[in-house]
């Protein structure tokens, strides 16, 4: 299904709705929930928020925020899932993931190249830059105006998931939709402010850490932080502090690939992909069963991080030209 008439048909005839994104959720997961349920709440709908991990702070400003029900669901009768910015089943909340609606009356709203058709109805745009484009189309197919809090989750999901617009995803038509955005009267400066300027010293220590631990391969084209579990646990670090901090090897002179290995758990690694021109690093990390965007991707693999490390690299290299 690649039509949007007809998710807005499935969203039409509910009443009683299940809203969510993926676990670990970012500012496109976030605000495409937050602005999605809140134009459905102005047509009568019922709509439950749910994440399957806390809001980070960076996004706690978000209009309705505190309304997301973490990792659970509030009993009674619901009639449709809709999953939005989810590639795969593994990363939905548990309570999502095996809730009876996934196979029964399901619609996924996607834009990762990878994404599996795990839900009954998948619509997948590959091409949008961010789930929160796909939302605002949907809006003006079911006929709902911008309110300010809709488009203010708008322009932080079309904002992060664009790195502030700087990715070659960023189009005239992200700009099109993000000036309609601007003419509701939000604060984009603010909203930049709240979003990337406020970190906790947490964080800071974190990315200290992580550039204490940056290495080079011989031909400069990759570059590697490692975070294992006895940092992130002596700064109390928590995943959303990791955000962002794979950009700073991707911001090397000379760099295509850049990778982040952190321990989330004794054993286990997070691995996240940036490239900067040519590498699709969505293929690679599909070779370690994961996925995401030709120039952002990543999976979870078992192993520390430099052992994860001695495995990923030199595939990096060899995709990268070294």
């Amino acid at each position: 299904m690649n039509d949007l008439l007809t998710v807005a048909r499935i969203i039409g005839a509910a009443q009683r709705i299940i809203l969510t994104g993926h676990i670990m959720p970012d500012g496109d997961s976030l605000g495409s929930v937050v602005a999605l349920g809140l134009a459905l709440e102005t047509q009568g709908k019922e709509v439950i928020f749910v994440s399957g991990d806390p809001i980070p702070a960076a996004y706690a400003f978000l209009p309705e925020a505190n309304r997301f029900v973490i990792g659970h669901l509030p009993p009674g009768n619901y009639d449709l899932l809709l999953v939005l910015d989810c590639s795969t089943p593994e990363r939905l909340a548990h309570v999502c993931r095996n809730h009876p609606l996934l196979n029964e009356n399901s619609v996924c709203i996607d834009h990762h190249a990878s994404t599996t058709l795990f839900c009954r109805y998948n619509y997948i745009d590959p091409h949008a830059a961010a789930v929160g484009e796909i939302v605002f189309d949907l809006l003006q197919v079911l006929g709902i105006p911008l309110t300010r809090p809709i488009a203010e989750s708008l322009y932080v999901a079309i904002l992060t998931d664009t790195g502030s617009f700087r990715y070659e995803n960023t189009t005239a038509a992200t700009h099109r939709r993000v000036a309609a955005l601007l003419d509701t009267g939000i604060d984009p400066a603010a909203i930049a402010t709240r979003v990337y300027e406020e970190k906790p010293l947490r964080g800071i220590r974190l990315l200290q850490a992580a550039l204490a631990s940056l290495k080079v391969s011989p031909g400069g084209r990759v570059a590697w932080m490692t975070l294992d579990w006895g940092t992130m646990q002596a700064l109390g670090a928590t995943d959303a502090d990791a955000d962002g901090l794979v950009d700073y090897a991707r911001i090397i002179e000379g760099v295509e690939v850049a990778i982040l290995l952190r321990e989330t758990a004794p054993g286990k690694t997070r691995i996240g992909l940036r490239s900067k021109r040519y590498v699709d690093v969505n293929r690679l990390a599909a070779l370690f069963g994961g996925g995401g965007h030709p120039r952002a991707a990543g999976c979870l693999v078992d192993g520390q991080p430099d052992e994860v490390a001695a495995r990923i690299v030199p595939v990096a290299m060899e995709a990268a030209g070294e």
